[in-house]
């Protein structure tokens, strides 16, 4: 008998009818003779709630009274999802971070699971019990609720399928994973299958489909990955296998085109020549939680070197701050970032030549370039950011099978 872990996200939970929904999906997974268990998400809207909620009387991220207020979404909905099955005729019992125990440690808002204690899930497992866990939270050291951070249930679903040695199908709003996004490039199609590495670029370049910690989380522990929408019937959405790039039977040079929006560009000039100069500022920004995307380092006329990077647009205000000892630091804002993804990319000169020649011929400037061994990703104008997504998924021709 084959297990199964299906993990049901915000919009699958939204309100008594999507989870009705959910829950028929649940059955219909069962009633294929697969011992499933389900992990789930706050109903849509309600952690950005509790957060506002907590921020209104003091609190804010990375504190653990307001983690703790955060987990309350998830705890409601595995009952809910429960009372759901129940309701179909099958038995269900909800799950809480502590009971099983999900071990995690580090940060409030960002702490990582170390240990899943699997006995209970067995229990329920082999009692023909569908146990519901809430996801995105953990146990910490001392006794505490902390959660996994934005996407973290999807961590979630991941670990508990290794425990249980399971596969895991992430259930969402989207069939699959696609090309690009279709609200943007309507011409954009469903992937069958992508690698785990061009999964783990198109998520953290701006495709909101999976977690990119789930993704390295099953890579790591040989977690069969699916990605599928809760708005289709039960057992009727094809979706996308997350796979090892060895199972891929035929490779794309590109796979899709991510975005995203609401980046802001800062320069340093002037740096002393040495490594040490780079050093400090990367140092600052670390210090006050500032992640950094794209770096480009040259050599400044007067002597020394200039350095720029790229920040989420909403880390801007702490990496100017971080930045004050440093002198006439400069920054620009109102850009995005678009990336070309796929493993076909190793070593491809032509893919580059494609890239600047598409958004040259569509008077889009490039302000800054990074690049990986499967992905390049270039910093424009937001204004121009939807047309770079058509043009350059019509110049890779992801349109066609």
């Amino acid at each position: 008998m084959a297990r199964l872990v299906l993990k049901f996200g915000g919009t699958s939970m939204a309100d008594p009818e999507r989870i009705a929904a959910s829950a028929a999906i649940a059955a219909h997974e069962a009633g294929n003779g697969h011992q499933i268990a389900v992990v789930v998400s706050a109903m849509a809207g309600e952690t950005d709630r509790y957060l506002s909620c907590a921020q209104a009387l003091g609190g804010g991220l990375g504190e653990v009274e307001t983690d703790t207020a955060l987990a309350a979404g998830e705890q409601a909905a595995s009952a809910l999802m429960a009372l759901a099955l129940k309701e179909r005729g099958l038995q269900a019992r909800s799950i809480l971070a502590w009971q099983l125990p999900m071990e995690a440690d580090g940060a409030a808002g960002t702490a990582r699971i170390t240990a899943i204690n699997p006995a209970l899930l067995e229990a329920c497992l082999e009692e023909g019990v569908i146990p519901v866990v809430a996801g995105f939270q953990g146990i910490s050291p001392d006794g505490r609720l902390v959660t996994l951070g934005r996407g973290g249930t999807d961590l979630s679903a991941a670990a508990i399928a290794a425990a249980i040695g399971a596969d895991c199908d992430i259930y969402t709003d989207v069939d699959g994973v696609f090309t690009t996004d279709p609200r943007i490039e309507p011409s954009a199609r469903r992937v069958a299958r992508i690698s785990h590495d061009e999964m783990l670029e198109l998520a953290a370049m701006g495709a909101k489909v999976l977690q990119t910690r789930s993704v390295e989380y099953a890579k790591a522990k040989g977690v069969a990955l699916s990605v599928k929408s809760s708005f289709a019937p039960p057992g009727m959405s094809a979706g996308t296998e997350v796979v090892t790039e060895s199972a891929l039977a035929e490779r794309r040079v590109v796979s899709g085109i991510a975005y995203t929006r609401a980046q802001a560009r800062i320069a340093v000039p002037g740096l002393e020549d040495s490594n040490a100069a780079p050093a400090g500022v990367f140092a600052a920004l670390a210090e006050a939680g500032v992640h950094v995307d794209m770096i480009v380092q040259g050599r400044a006329r007067s002597g020394g070197h200039n350095l720029e990077f790229s920040v989420d647009g909403r880390d801007l205000k702490a990496a100017l701050g971080a930045l004050r000892p440093f002198s006439a630091v400069a920054h620009e804002t109102g850009l995005a970032k678009v990336s070309v993804v796929g493993t076909g990319l190793r070593g491809r000169a032509d893919i580059a030549r494609t890239l600047y020649g598409v958004l040259e011929s569509h008077a889009i400037p490039v302000r800054m370039v990074a690049t990986s061994e499967i992905k390049i990703s270039a910093l424009v104008d937001e204004d121009g950011l939807e047309r770079a997504v058509r043009a350059l998924h019509a110049a890779y021709r992801l349109d066609e099978a």
